[in-house]
């Protein structure tokens, strides 16, 4: 899978993602929810703005700092005889974990829940490393995805919320024999049993990290279901995988963060477990005896020192998707990346380019939703709108004599002279009155008095097949007519 999780183009998913009714309900719903989850949990707090204030100099700071903080938590994780591997790309972090599972004869993985870990293709690679290999995603919503042969996630923190309980059923049905109902307590009790078989046998485990602390050589775990901390304490080896950006200085900044993550992204005061975990000491009765860190670049540099450098400070939280207009509406299969939503539009033509990616800055309303609502205080419609420029203006990306680009011009000239847009004042209402018409709209108001247009050509086809374009007034009561006579004193 990796970066990317569709081979069609954007166009093609958002048919698909139109079709999908379900997933779309299923948005909106866990949208709703999660708005008076999250703003209770926020209130809680108290001061919010002061906390997103905070949260945002952490995380400025740490990158500010990066290559200070990624020695200091290498060298604390080497003296407590661990190993930290510094992986350009994925494929020098699968060739790192390869060689692990390899040297340790090891046939049987779990992991728990890493986007990470799903970016670099770590899955796939494990895969074709042996037939009698078993892989078990832990989280509930991964496994899901995995027994449904690897479906691709729709959100960064409720994975699987496009299938629903009868979908579920029948896959538990298939690969694990499942005869029960489709309540989600039995279904939950199915996949408990799958894996505490695989947990107890279990040679390595794969975990990704929500924050590493440079000053300890930990690393912190946030989760609900407590899979985590059993893919950390039954394997011998533990494989950590996380962007290079993934880090605080000390415990006190991850706890604030932790409290921000939780808050955001599902409307706690803090997640079930919070755990922090690291190379197993002498006096510990669990743990890893073998702990072993792959710190991943894979494109994440290419934001350092730039105008996109402020998408690093993200948590992974998913808030800016829960309140997203537009991934209400296409859902996250359409974005094509494993990282759907404001943040994915931003973060994913930073890793992948624009070549793969650059349609995504595009799906956005700019309605600012999303940075207000960042726990981190990212300014995502700032960045969409800087990848539109550096696409447009130092790219020339779309400058390529296309038809979309011809009418783009004409309508640059056409508003650029005063003649022209005048003269298209003037014909408007004559204009749009020759369009197909509808008088029932979804928004009231007197600027629907003369009806809106059902279906528009060209261009604004797209805008009508979501809203409602009015049709002007004739030119004798429009602004600019009544302007003239009210200053000419008439």
């Amino acid at each position: 899978m990796g970066l990317s999780t569709s081979t069609k183009t954007f166009a093609e998913r958002l048919e698909e993602s139109k079709k999908d009714r379900f997933a779309k309900a299923a948005v909106a719903k866990a949208q709703d929810a999660q708005w008076d989850k999250r703003e209770s949990a926020r209130n809680e707090l108290g001061n919010w703005q002061e906390w997103r204030n905070i949260a945002e100099s952490i995380r400025q700071h740490t990158l500010k700092y990066l290559p200070h903080y990624l020695t200091e938590f290498s060298d604390n994780v080497a003296a407590r005889g661990g190993h930290v591997f510094f992986a350009a790309d994925a494929k020098e972090a699968n060739n790192y974990v390869k060689r692990i599972i390899l040297e340790k004869n090891a046939k049987k993985i779990v992991k728990s829940k890493s986007m990470v870990s799903t970016e670099v293709d770590i899955d796939p690679m494990l895969v074709s490393l042996a037939d009698d290999m078993e892989i078990l995603e832990t989280d509930l919503a991964e496994f899901i995805l995995q027994l449904a042969d690897w479906d691709e996630p729709s959100h960064i923190v409720f994975p699987a919320l496009h299938k629903n309980r009868d979908q579920i059923r029948e896959i538990f049905a298939k690969k694990l024999g499942y005869k029960g109902d489709n309540n989600p307590v039995n279904l939950a009790r199915c996949a408990r049993d799958a894996m505490r078989k695989l947990f107890l046998k279990s040679e390595v485990g794969i975990t990704g990290c929500n924050f590493a602390i440079a000053n300890t050589g930990d690393i912190n775990l946030s989760t609900n279901e407590g899979n985590a901390d059993l893919t950390i304490s039954i394997p011998k080896t533990q494989i950590v995988l996380m962007g290079m950006e993934r880090i605080v200085p000390s415990i006190k900044e991850a706890e604030i963060l932790d409290n921000m993550l939780a808050r955001s992204a599902v409307g706690q005061k803090l997640t079930t477990y919070v755990t922090f975990a690291g190379q197993k000491a002498e006096d510990e009765s669990d743990g890893p005896e073998d702990f072993h860190v792959v710190i991943i670049d894979n494109g994440r540099s290419n934001a350092i020192g730039t105008a996109f450098e402020a998408v690093l400070q993200c948590i992974r939280c998913g808030a800016c998707l829960n309140v997203c207009p537009v991934y209400r509406q296409i859902g996250g299969h359409a974005y094509g990346s494993i990282y759907p939503g404001p943040i994915g539009s931003v973060l994913s033509p930073v890793l992948g380019g624009y070549e793969q990616y650059g349609d995504l800055p595009y799906a956005s309303t700019l309605c600012g939703a999303c940075t207000e609502t960042c726990p981190v205080k990212i300014p995502l419609h700032d960045l969409l709108i800087e990848h539109r420029k550096v696409m447009e203006d130092d790219l020339s990306m779309h400058h390529d004599g296309s038809f979309v680009n011809f009418e783009m011009n004409m309508i640059g000239k056409g508003t650029s002279s005063p003649a022209m847009f005048g003269m298209a004042m003037n014909m408007a209402h004559t204009g749009l009155n020759m369009l197909p018409k509808t008088k029932e709209v979804s928004v009231g108001g007197s600027l629907f008095k003369y009806g809106a247009v059902r279906k528009a050509p060209a261009l604004a086809k797209g805008w009508t097949y979501v809203r409602d374009l009015p049709i002007a007034p004739p030119h004798k009561e429009q602004f600019r007519h009544w302007y003239k006579k009210h200053k000419a004193g008439k």
